[in-house]
């Protein structure tokens, strides 16, 4: 036992739909009154480690987009709701409550002016003084329109605000950020850690990642934010330098999917490095898992990458982040299976790997509450609250701007494999990369790899003690083998009161004997006595999802599903991947659980159905 002493644009596409809905400063004075009195807890620590599921990728009222986009809530009701609380929301003022509170939570609002706009409507605050104060927090949506165009032009090309941006305005407001988190902050129980996005997005494509704090007490005093500038390589030698202050952090990039090609580049980076070895070592010592599923879409693959991985549509968000509702041009760079076949590239190449992430899931909520259960949706922003809005689009937006809200994910979570519920402990294991992502569902899923894992030995009491000490698990490197091809336990359990399993697949990068990327999917574990054919296939599962209900049956697929495999194909002098990704049995997306609640037919331009999932963090192969 241990014992721990604990104290961006389509918000403008959206802007003038929910300018009337009521605004209010949320919870920013109440962290004045918060009592940081120690407390002494005993925490039982397990050494084969329990799963924890999160998000830390959280934006509320304090967010300058997300209090535009009819946002009521603050940081404290956040937390409250990841506890299972009711709390308000947005737009039409439905309440708002998970129906199994998390295990952890980290608020995370933009640095950008961080706090500013909801202080406007406080006539006690500089704030209410600003030039654009009274368009910001009036009735004239044209007027509001064009001041918010005012600030986040300011945000994107990296022009502070004197009263917005006041230095000590932005540290008081991170100070209650700190303290927010202090506060709902239970070792055991339920974990918060500080964090905030940093919001890079040049010529409005998305390079924004999330920096988390491993505590309080070293945080720095205001974030990093992109206004300092819009250049990863900026943010991580602040994060160096906070590094050797004391403070321990780590960035999660997100959305590769809405970059055009800019998050994972190709041979130079936006900011100019070439990829070599000290980019590599850069990146991956400041950032070493990615957020790989979220509202804004899923960013594992894509059709035109993967054109042999039947799954590679799933929840695809084809947007960059400019108000024309434009696609990428670039696929490559802008997902994360690809980046990973390329970082084995460049590391044969002796030039590192930029790429070699871990998985987690998340949210990007801009209404405090994780909308991350597809049948209790309640929409990215607060005037999403309304079901015709999330199906239909508020009144007065364009087509465009209603489309990518119907594509909306709901969003996904963040698994972590820890020996405590702990800030040390949950901190430690994303560094470490011992997470996987899901689109939602709390499915628990753990991967080991090494050399000689007996067949039967998810039959034995204590697989997982042996798991470890003969392997790595997800997030790991395996040691180079002189001939024998690793083997890879892989256990998967259905959520609770949840949807069954379809099948359990590995995926496989490796670069070939000419240097070239290759990529392969294994089924290998399918429900209901189905069979791989002659070219690896399976039949679908099938699908038992009632349209006008919003429904689904268990009568198909498995509670669990678990394997010892071997590769079939390994060569010892070859740099690989694998990661698994498991498949749950259809299910109604929430677009169709919404329609069942308006009395309408499921609109004919978005899924009935779909097979939510979980992927682990790779395991890494390096013949050298």
């Amino acid at each position: 036992m241990k014992t721990y002493y604990v104290g961006i644009t389509l918000s403008a596409i959206l802007f003038m739909a929910c300018k009337n809905e009521s605004k209010s400063s949320g919870d920013q004075t109440q962290a004045d009154d918060i009592d940081s009195t120690l407390v002494e807890t005993v925490i039982n620590e397990n050494p084969n480690k329990d799963v924890f599921f999160g998000n830390l990728h959280v934006h509320t009222s304090w967010s300058f987009d997300a209090y535009i986009n009819g946002a009521i809530s603050g940081p404290d009701e956040a937390y409250r709701w990841a506890k299972g609380e009711s709390i308000p929301g947005g737009g039409d003022g439905t309440s708002l409550q998970i129906k199994v509170p998390l295990d952890w939570y980290v608020v995370s609002d933009h640095s950008e002016f961080m706090g500013s706009l909801p202080l406007m409507a406080d006539p006690n605050s500089l704030a209410s003084k600003h030039p654009l104060a009274a368009d910001i927090t009036g009735d004239d949506p044209k007027k509001s329109f064009d001041a918010y165009t005012k600030i986040l032009d300011d945000i994107s090309n990296s022009r502070n605000d004197s009263i917005l941006g006041d230095p000590e305005l932005q540290k008081s407001v991170w100070g209650k950020i700190l303290a927010i988190a202090d506060k709902h902050n239970e070792p055991g129980k339920f974990t918060t850690l500080a964090g905030y996005e940093w919001t890079s997005n040049p010529n409005w494509k998305n390079l924004h990642r999330i920096v988390l704090f491993k505590d309080t007490k070293h945080a720095s005093e205001v974030p990093f934010s992109a206004i300092d500038s819009d250049v990863p390589e900026k943010l991580w030698a602040w994060m160096d330098n906070q590094r050797s202050l004391g403070n321990e952090l780590l960035a999660i990039p997100h959305n590769g999917n809405a970059s055009d090609g800019l998050m994972f580049p190709v041979e130079e980076s936006y900011g100019g490095s070439k990829i070599g070895k000290i980019y590599s070592e850069t990146r991956m010592r400041n950032e070493p898992v990615y957020e790989i599923t979220q509202i804004k879409g899923t960013s594992e693959t894509h059709p035109k990458l993967s054109p042999n991985d039947e799954f590679a549509s799933f929840e695809l968000w084809d947007y960059t982040l400019a108000s024309t509702a434009s696609s990428p041009k670039n696929k490559k760079g802008g997902y994360v299976r690809e980046a990973l076949t390329r970082g084995l590239q460049y590391e044969n190449e002796d030039k590192g790997n930029p790429f070699k992430y871990g998985f987690i899931g998340d949210s990007d909520t801009h209404n405090s509450a994780s909308a991350i259960e597809e049948d209790n949706y309640t929409g990215k922003f607060g005037f999403e609250n309304d079901p015709k809005h999330r199906l239909e689009g508020p009144p007065g937006v364009s087509d465009a701007a209603a489309k990518q809200v119907r594509q909306f994910s709901s969003g996904g979570l963040a698994a972590v494999w820890a020996v405590s519920n702990t800030r040390d402990a949950i901190f430690e294991a994303i560094k470490k990369k011992e997470t996987y992502a899901t689109s939602g569902p709390r499915m628990k899923l753990r991967v080991f790899g090494g050399y000689g894992f007996d067949k039967n030995i998810l039959n034995t009491p204590e697989w997982i003690h042996t798991a470890y000490k003969n392997g790595v698990p997800m997030g790991g490197d395996l040691k180079a083998s002189t001939a024998e091809a690793p083997s890879f336990i892989v256990h998967a359990i259905k959520e609770a009161n949840g949807a069954n399993l379809d099948r359990i697949q590995v995926i496989k990068g490796w670069i070939d004997d000419t240097g070239k990327a290759q990529e392969k999917i294994y089924n290998v574990a399918l429900s209901d006595n189905r069979t791989v054919d002659a070219m690896g296939k399976a039949v679908p599962v099938g699908n038992t999802v009632n349209a006008s209900e919003a429904s689904y049956t268990n009568d198909i697929g498995a509670a669990e599903l678990k394997t010892v495999w071997t590769d079939p194909d390994f060569n010892t002098g070859q740099y690989a991947f694998y990661y698994v990704r498991v498949i749950q049995i259809p299910t109604p997306r929430w677009s169709t659980y919404d329609a069942k609640r308006m009395g309408v037919e499921p609109r004919n331009d978005l899924p009935v159905s779909i097979q939510e999932r979980a992927w682990s963090s790779p395991i890494w192969y390096n013949p050298k």
